[in-house]
């Protein structure tokens, strides 16, 4: 009996743990999904409340935290594989990404922050 019940609880477990990660793995790609191939979406939604929707770091939380003006030249010198590491590994008080952004996205964001080098 006690075996018995080892084993349904075991099942169970791996039932629960199952479900939990299909339904992460849905939210992330749901989420993933909604913005492929829209930069400027993306950029509003993960980065502007910060860094404002001009780059510029004009924000009140931008201004607290320091952020760097996306539009500067300090910022538009690095190379792509740097800013796309400070968008995943984040940096100083800027979270990391790597979880809730594909490396495409990653990429959507770099170029999207090149624009603000040409403006």
């Amino acid at each position: 009996m006690k075996l018995l019940i080892k084993k349904l609880v075991g099942v169970a477990f791996a039932g629960i743990a199952l479900s939990i990660a299909v339904s992460l793995t849905h939210a992330t790609r749901t989420a993933t999904a909604s913005f492929d191939g829209n930069a400027a979406v993306l950029f509003k939604d993960k980065c502007a409340s910060c860094h404002g929707e001009d780059g510029m770091g004009n924000t009140p939380p931008g201004k607290q935290l320091k952020v760097r003006n996306l539009r500067s030249a300090e910022v538009q010198k690095q190379s792509d594989a740097q800013l796309a590491a400070v968008i995943a590994k984040g940096k100083d008080k800027m979270p990391p990404f790597e979880k809730s952004l594909s490396k495409e996205q990653v990429s959507q964001l770099v170029a999207h922050i090149r624009q603000f080098g040409k403006k």
